[in-house]
């Protein structure tokens, strides 16, 4: 680690509104120019590192500009998905239907985990989706020269949550199934230069998901299997080269049911990855910081928490940013320390939990933060 606070995200940003009208029109059936889509695609990656940068993120992403959503993605990459399922709602969002109606009402980001089904065997396609993000990335590194750069992909337990199963035997052979089929994906990243997140909010949003009517010591096991499925995909690619993104749901619900992060800390911590990126600056997981009094962190982990939340237009103060960062430091150790963010700022295209500008004052406030909290961490001694 550098001698600062370095800063990143979770990965998706606001996108632009021509290139969001562009990808909604395709998604709703309508003919689009596949050329001046790519080509849009490509200028606001562009874009949008060249912003990161200014701004002073260190670890920049593509902003999953290409994506409908960091799960539901990989029914253009992989055979095997069709039909569709409403899928299960979130626990705590049923404990509140009301509440619930009215964020359909307005248009808030409202859990649900459903979208295609696996109906056949899971294996890559040929398609040149993940080729063209890689281009779009290494095109905008090279012109703004970030610190490093990161691109997103879905962990083999969130998939089985969002993409349910109708063809393998159970839940388990599915899992391997999926992790066989996403090694390439993980690997061609790593082989292009960059980094690779694994998004893995099946390891804590699920249990009041998917998972809600099952007891823990259940849900434990699932952790576990998908934790090692995870390892397995990932067993060609050096752990520091990768991130892993752990969070209960980017949405503004009560999250009373959400299960402790001190319950599933060591197992979660027992993924390869070594850059690990949680929730910190929410209400519900704001307290998450002192888990680590009793769980000790990896030698060979880096801790990610969000200190600044994705689900409030509220923009964190520098001074509250730095205050997270410094109870982290003391419980970690600042070498072992860097600054993010609680999930995406566009988990959904289309559906931003933030107001866009907004987004971007609060990335400022992480920066500004994080520099203020290497200043008091790096202070010399007299």
């Amino acid at each position: 680690m550098a001698n600062r606070i370095l800063t990143t995200h979770v990965g998706s940003l606001p996108r632009p509104a021509s290139l969001l009208q562009k990808m909604q029109a395709q998604a709703s059936g309508e003919a689009v120019d596949p050329a001046a889509l790519a080509a849009d695609i490509a200028q606001s990656v562009k874009d949008v590192v060249a912003r990161q940068v200014s701004l002073g993120i260190d670890l920049v992403s593509d902003g999953e500009f290409s994506k409908p959503s960091y799960a539901t993605y990989i029914v253009e990459r992989l055979t095997g998905f069709g039909g569709e399922s409403k899928g299960d709602a979130a626990a705590d969002l049923r404990a509140f239907p009301e509440f619930a109606q009215q964020q359909v009402r307005i248009g808030a980001v409202v859990p649900r985990a459903g979208g295609a089904c696996c109906q056949g065997p899971v294996a890559p396609k040929a398609n040149d989706g993940l080729a063209s993000d890689i281009a779009n990335l290494k095109a905008a590194v090279e012109a703004s020269q970030p610190t490093g750069a990161f691109i997103n992909a879905a962990s083999p337990g969130v998939v089985a949550v969002f993409q349910k199963n109708e063809f393998y035997p159970d839940e388990d052979s599915y899992i391997e199934a999926v992790a066989e089929a996403l090694r390439p994906e993980y690997e061609a990243i790593v082989a292009a230069g960059f980094s690779v997140q694994l998004d893995s909010p099946d390891l804590a949003m699920s249990r009041h998901l998917t998972y809600a009517d099952m007891d823990e010591e259940s849900f434990l096991k699932i952790v576990d299997r998908n934790v090692a499925a995870l390892n397995h995909a990932t067993r060609n690619i050096p752990a520091d080269r990768m991130r892993m993104h752990v969070c209960w749901g980017n949405y503004a619900g009560p999250h009373h049911f959400d299960i402790p992060f001190a319950v599933i800390a060591p197992r979660v911590l027992k993924a390869r990855p070594q850059m690990v990126l949680l929730e910190g600056a929410n209400p519900r997981h704001g307290h998450d910081w002192a888990v680590f009094r009793d769980v000790s962190l990896p030698e060979d982990k880096i801790l990610v928490p969000g200190v600044i939340d994705s689900t409030s237009n509220y923009v964190d103060h520098p001074e509250l940013v730095a205050e997270r960062l410094l109870r982290y430091a003391d419980v970690v150790g600042r070498d072992r320390l860097a600054a993010g963010s609680d999930c995406g700022f566009s988990t959904f295209s289309g559906v931003p939990t933030v107001f866009p500008d907004i987004a971007w004052l609060k990335l400022k406030s992480l920066v500004e933060g994080a520099a203020i909290a290497t200043d008091r961490l790096w202070q010399p001694v007299h």
